[in-house]
């Protein structure tokens, strides 16, 4: 890649989840949107950075209809380890306890 953002590789793009892509092009979309605001009024100073977003937008594009077609391989879903909290947990083990010495009595 030549031109464009540097996060937005063709290697970085197959980790990203299909939801995070649709963020990434949206803020894309943005940022050109406002690029081409700041041409018209002669404020841009960096011309080839419309270039290079249009390039992003267009890798974007591609990775999710490859995705649609089966094509590229979707990352699988990383699970977060469920986090209990402490005070949860030693309720729990405390009602768990206090009932086999209930039954017991």
């Amino acid at each position: 890649m030549a031109i464009g953002t540097k996060e937005l590789a063709p290697s970085e793009l197959d980790t990203f989840e299909d939801q995070r892509l649709v963020e990434e092009l949206r803020k894309a979309k943005e940022e050109l949107f406002n690029l081409r605001f700041q041409s018209a009024t002669g404020q841009l100073e960096s011309h080839g950075r419309i270039r290079a977003v249009k390039r992003d937008i267009a890798r974007l594009y591609t990775v999710i209809r490859e995705r649609e077609l089966g094509i590229r391989a979707t990352p699988a879903p990383v699970e977060a380890p469920a986090k209990a909290k402490k005070s949860k947990a030693k309720k729990a083990d405390a009602a768990d306890e206090a009932a086999p010495k209930e039954e017991a009595e």
